[in-house]
This record gives structure tokens, sequence and C-alpha cells, in this order.
């Protein structure tokens, strides 16, 4: 099945409509649409991508997320990708993008953060595990643990840019 997706520059500006499959195999920039999640206690939620995925299988990483439909804001697909993956429904609080040339192809990362409650509902197909660490253990595995390049690029600027430091400041939705 096919996964249509903005063609965009640069800038971050739309180009066209392409399929996803043949951005990342002609290092095309698309946008990807990513959360940072936390509890109430401020602990970051880390999870490990499913072996069957086709990108980074089995891969640690801090970052919920999934490409930006056509059509669709950053913030729209975070939510989205939130119920999709861990079933719930929650408002995200947009941080900052980047252009991350790290991984299979150049892509824009939306970067949002969100607070979630500690029950999950993971989708088997997308999450094989996942836990909640505190920043100071985050930092202990970031670099030991096989992680997602992009998602640790986007933690590293999270951490950078003072975002987090305030826990509960997105509620639920």
């Amino acid at each position: 099945m096919s996964e249509l997706v903005e063609h965009v520059d640069e800038h971050d500006r739309v180009l066209g409509v392409v399929d996803r499959e043949e951005a990342v195999r002609e290092h095309w920039l698309h946008r990807i649409a990513v959360t940072i999640c936390r509890d109430r206690e401020g602990r970051i939620l880390v999870l490990r991508r499913a072996r069957t995925l086709s990108r980074f299988p089995g891969h640690y990483d801090v970052l919920v997320g999934g490409a930006v439909d056509v059509g669709e804001s950053y913030e729209e697909a975070a939510v989205r990708e939130l119920a999709e993956e861990l079933g719930v429904r929650v408002r995200v609080r947009f941080l900052f993008k980047f252009l991350c040339r790290e991984g299979i192809s150049p892509i824009w990362f939306g970067v949002h953060e969100a607070v979630v409650p500690e029950v999950l509902v993971p989708d088997s197909g997308e999450i094989d595990w996942l836990d909640w660490l505190t920043v100071s253990e985050l930092l202990e595995v970031v670099d030991q643990w096989s992680f997602v390049p992009g998602g640790r690029e986007a933690l590293r600027r999270y951490l950078r840019s003072g975002f987090g430091s305030g826990a509960g400041e997105v509620g639920a939705g």
C-alpha cells in the first residue's frame, strides 16, 4: 500500500506529492512528526522498535511518530501517531523542527512533547518493549544501546534546549 507524503525543500516548503518509499529511495526530503513522551514525574518514555519494521528494526528510540500525511500539519500527525502507536489521545506541544540527515533518508523532524499516562497500549507491530527512564538513566544508555540516529539527535537537542525541565506542562487532552 502506497503512503503519500509531501516532498519538501531545504526550507520545508512543499515541492510536490510523492510516494514515501520513493522519497526514501531517492533521498528526497519529507516530513516526520515525532513526540518525546514524558510522565507526570518527568521520566521519558523509551521504546524498542519492533524487529519486523523496515526502518531501524529492534533499535531503541525516545520518539513516537511517523510520516506527516499530505495536507496534515506536524501537530496533527503527532497526535495521530500517538493514538496509533500508544493508544492515547493527548495534546502535544510543538517544540522545534530540524533537518536530520542521519539515518536512511534526509527528513524534516517536527519535534513535540506530550505528557502521557503511564499505562499505554502499544501497537505490537511498531513497538516490542517500552519503559520510563529518568533523564540521568537515559543519558547512561543513549550511547550504549542501539538507538535510532535521528532519535538520539532529537533527544540531545531537546535536552540542550532546556525543554522538558517542567514535567506536567502539557496536559492530557
